[in-house]
């Protein structure tokens, strides 16, 4: 009998802040959020940044001001006696401004002296053709939250997301490796552009030319599959199935599909699957730049009829637009077969009983949309008919759409999206899209989709698309109700997450919410299971109120185990039958049933 796939623990970061208890998902839609949630989401994001929830430098210079001078500067944006404070060094601006006077007080702050009539606010830096992209919240730096030794940027976004994802987890992670074999814990996660920042391939390629020694980590950290490796070796110190797909845009998906065939087929109970992603680097830039991949300035400001772009709206999905926003992000999540997730009182996020990956065939442009899409959109929502029934398809599923602020993708999608509601009766599909707010994190963005979801699920909110104010002319929309603004939707079910990559990647996850699949779980397994389940959850659920204690009021704190538990020959057992690990049970070598018909007769 199959195992159901249960998302038991979502944790990460990205433009939003972190993903684990929904923190980054309310940031999306925190207007539309309980007084007492808005302050939370903004705690949170303060912990992340070191700083004040509201704080920004302008703001930072006024309050260093007297009393009786701050109006004045808050109205004119000048001050009219000099300014001094002490400031991070991170958050001095680069170039600095004429008339700043700097002095170093350690390696990490420095006190700076502004002249009286000075403009306090902060200046832009010199002209570039795209100015917009979806960075981590300003201050929060992931290396310095543990020693990170030169690692590349996406690889201590990586340790920061499964640490995050472990305090959502609510369950010491030993204590969850202890119920299941070595052998059955898996981990799939890469990223679609490797590490190219100096301390990964980038380096590799920009330091002989510069007269820069190249060290002797760059290339293994540079590696994509470099992600699944750290996971593995310094988190969850596990021996288990590893491994990285890439499948460009939607390689979070396809990491998650191989989770996902892993506890369907029995190959494993537990699947941490994730990407991190770091390609906000000057050359990657560039080179998206040069595919006319990017909204660049000019662009932005002729949409508008404008002199200067409203680079707070650079990712308009569906709208009059002209490319799409780099960003950066690390999602990871936990899966669990359903028997260990009710044996461990897990908590239970939702479920994802499928993920559906098909190529375009042939193609003229490598990097041009194809028709692969319609297999992944329409084998998922004949999946989701199946489970949930054709009323719950139609009045109770959302799609959260790849959406990422391009021509081709507005009419592609689209059509694509319109065809299969049409096929399958759905009159009014909502299509969401959460890249206008937290921009397109190419392998990983599969992983923002996913945690906007499970926030939709748990709060009844699908984030509006706000930085449109209409749907453009090209775009298919006949059955199809694309949220422009936050939509209250009760008894959300179940969301259909499309990717769509370049070089025909396409994947389409189906989502089920978490009462749904409680519902699903209660009839395979009983009133009585279900009910030791919720007893069992309560201890988990307390875990988890202590992680949203921290993450309200303690700075971040990593789990990194560097040469702890490190094993050698002596410490492994093996026979004919078995290899067993000093600490661990045997991990038996087991028949493959599926193979007896061709063993041959000797």
């Amino acid at each position: 009998m199959s195992a159901l796939p249960v998302i038991t623990a979502m944790g990460g970061i990205n433009a939003a802040g972190r993903s684990a208890l929904h923190f980054g998902y309310q940031r999306l839609v925190i207007d539309a959020l309980a007084e007492s949630a808005r302050q939370e989401t903004l705690t949170s994001l303060a912990r992340l940044t070191g700083q004040t929830p509201d704080a920004q430098l302008a703001n930072t210079l006024i309050r260093a001001l007297p009393a009786e001078h701050r109006l004045h500067a808050a109205i004119s944006g000048t001050s009219d006696i000099p300014v001094t404070l002490e400031m991070r060094n991170m958050d001095l601006p680069d170039p600095l401004p004429a008339g700043w006077q700097v002095t170093p007080i350690d390696k990490r702050r420095s006190k700076v002296t502004l002249p009286a009539g000075l403009n306090l606010n902060v200046p832009h830096d010199a002209p570039r053709r795209v100015s917009a992209a979806g960075q981590l919240p300003d201050g929060f730096d992931p290396g310095a939250l543990y020693a990170s030794r030169s690692h590349p940027r996406a690889l201590q976004m990586a340790i920061f997301g499964i640490s995050d994802a472990l305090g959502d987890l609510g369950m010491d992670w030993a204590a969850v490796a202890s119920k299941v074999r070595p052998d059955q814990i898996a981990v799939y996660a890469s990223n679609a552009m490797s590490q190219m920042d100096d301390y990964g391939l980038g380096g590799v390629m920009r330091f002989p030319p510069n007269g820069h020694r190249i060290t002797s980590k760059q290339v293994p950290l540079g590696l994509g599959e470099m992600t699944a490796d750290f996971l593995n070796a310094y988190v969850l110190h596990s021996v288990g199935t590893t491994g990285g797909m890439l499948g460009a845009c939607a390689t979070f998906l396809y990491n998650l599909e191989k989770g996902v065939q892993a506890i369907r087929s029995g190959k494993c109970r537990v699947a941490i699957v994730g990407t991190s992603e770091a390609p906000l680097v000057a050359e990657i830039m560039e080179g998206y730049r040069a595919m006319g991949a990017l909204a660049e300035d000019q662009d932005l400001a002729a949409l508008d009829g404008a002199s200067q772009a409203d680079v707070r709206r650079a990712c308009r999905p569906f709208s009059a637009n002209c490319g799409f926003t780099m960003a950066e992000s690390a999602q990871f999540t936990v899966l669990m077969d359903d028997t260990l997730a009710l044996e461990l009182g897990a908590d239970i996020l939702g479920a994802v009983p499928d993920v559906f990956i098909h190529a375009d065939g042939a193609k003229k442009s490598i990097s041009a949309p194809g028709v692969g899409n319609y297999l992944t959109m329409g084998k998922a929502a004949a999946l989701t008919r199946q489970l949930i029934g054709e009323r719950g398809l139609q009045q109770h599923s959302f799609v959260h759409a790849h959406g990422t602020g391009t021509p081709q993708n507005r009419v592609t999608e689209s059509v694509i999206l319109d065809r299969t509601a049409a096929a399958f009766g759905i009159e009014n599909w909502p299509i969401v899209g959460i890249k206008s707010y937290v921009g397109h994190s190419l392998g990983s963005a599969g992983g923002d989709q996913l945690a906007a979801t499970l926030g939709s699920f748990a709060h009844g909110i699908l984030p509006g698309i706000r930085t449109i104010d209409h749907i453009a002319d090209d775009v298919h929309r006949q059955h199809l109700n694309f949220c422009l603004e936050h939509q209250q939707q009760d008894d959300l079910q179940a969301s259909l997450i499309n990717s769509k990559g370049f070089g025909g990647n396409n994947a389409t996850a189906v989502a089920l919410s978490g009462s749904v699949t409680e519902a699903m779980l209660r009839q395979r397994h009983g009133n009585k299971a279900m009910s030791a389940w919720q007893s069992a959850r309560d201890t988990t659920l307390a875990s988890k109120a202590a992680y949203r204690h921290h993450c309200l009021t303690e700075a971040p704190a990593p789990v990194y185990k560097f040469n702890e538990g490190v094993m050698g020959d002596e410490q492994v057992s093996l026979t004919r039958d078995a290899v067993q690990l000093a600490g661990g049970d045997a991990m038996a070598f087991d028949d493959d049933a599926g193979l007896r018909e061709f063993q041959l007769d000797r």
